[in-house]
């Protein structure tokens, strides 16, 4: 069976885009692989973190995991920081890595903006952190958004490096997981950004944890435009893809569209079809009905969950003792292949 590796930061203030882009895929994919499921702390202390919040947002994380349908029986979840291995192959990728390369990752130019002299150092090498995330396992594959496309190459090329510098085909060459509708969710405020925490206003984001009134509320006043909703020939030739120029001519109407054809697991196609030429106070009312229906459970159970921290810690510290299990003896494999004496 193959193996899929992914993880999702704590940085607080989980929101639809974290769910669609992430962990509502996590779900289904428990059924036909052997899942790994981190809560990325390391990951998270790159920018500076309040250390008073970091342990409530890492329980957050396994929160939406736990109440979004991942299975800790079958499924791994743990938190990052507990399992050593990640550091111990993060260095030995450190190595392996070349500077040119970590000079071409585009999120940490965007992250360190004007700024970048005074980065931390973590920023820069987080490509690797995440290579040895997914190679500390072995995985075959790694469900990624576009953000995540270039840092799942760097973890092939530094796979082709070290087996190749080594003379050994010991890591596999992993394979990207894409999704369908809406993995890239909007802010409901303006169709041309991503759905952001830091946004200053709480309507142009849908947190996980809102009830069924908020939900509803922020459907209602999301930003479209006075044109009725568009039919199928928005889509590319090939029927199933959205038009670039028909996104930028209306970026919150299709930003909606996508949103209600992920809630409901349509196709573009069909969800077009179903509201051509329809108002958006008609649209927006079946848009808040289904993303109530669809939430509004996860985030009454992730209240309840977080109510209850020793269970959700209980559920990491198991999962961090299962994934140790397997990336300990991997990473006991890797020095002896570096030449590390007593490995």
């Amino acid at each position: 069976m193959s193996r899929v590796f992914s993880g999702v930061q704590p940085t607080g203030d989980l929101h639809l885009g974290n769910y669609l882009g992430a962990i509502r895929n996590f779900v289904g994919l428990q059924d036909d692989h052997e899942c790994i499921y981190c809560v990325v702390d390391m990951h998270a202390i790159t920018v500076w973190q309040d250390p008073a919040q970091l342990a409530p947002h890492t329980r957050e994380v396994a929160s939406a995991f736990l109440a979004s349908g991942i299975d800790p029986k079958t499924s791994i979840i743990f938190n990052q920081s507990r399992v050593s291995a990640h550091a111990g192959l993060a260095w030995v990728f450190n190595c392996v890595a070349r500077m040119g390369w970590l000079n071409r990752m585009t999120q940490f130019k965007e992250k360190a903006g004007k700024h970048r002299e005074n980065a931390s150092v973590g920023l820069y090498v987080y490509p690797n952190l995440m290579a040895a995330d997914i190679l500390a396992y072995k995985a075959t594959h790694v469900p990624v958004g576009e953000d995540q496309k270039q840092h799942l190459e760097l973890t092939r090329d530094i796979a082709i490096k070290f087996n190749n510098d080594f003379g050994t085909e010991f890591f596999p060459v992993t394979e990207p997981l894409i999704f369908g509708e809406a993995t890239r969710v909007m802010s409901l405020r303006d169709g041309t950004k991503k759905m952001s925490k830091s946004d200053p206003s709480e309507y142009s984001r849908i947190n996980l944890t809102d009830g069924a009134d908020d939900i509803a509320t922020k459907i209602r006043k999301a930003r479209t435009d006075p044109n009725e909703l568009p039919g199928t020939e928005a889509l590319d030739a090939d029927g199933t893809t959205l038009r670039s120029d028909a996104v930028a001519e209306r970026p919150e109407a299709f930003n909606l569209i996508s949103i209600y054809a992920a809630l409901s697991g349509q196709d573009m196609a069909a969800t077009l079809d179903q509201f051509a030429g329809a108002q958006f106070s008609t649209f927006k009312g079946e848009l808040a009905d289904l993303s109530v229906a669809k939430l509004g459970p996860i985030g009454a159970e992730m209240q309840r969950l977080m109510a209850d921290p020793g269970h959700v810690d209980g559920v990491l510290a198991d999962g961090a003792e299962r994934a140790a299990a397997i990336a300990e003896p991997i990473l006991r494999d890797v020095h002896k292949i570096v030449g590390f004496l007593g490995a």
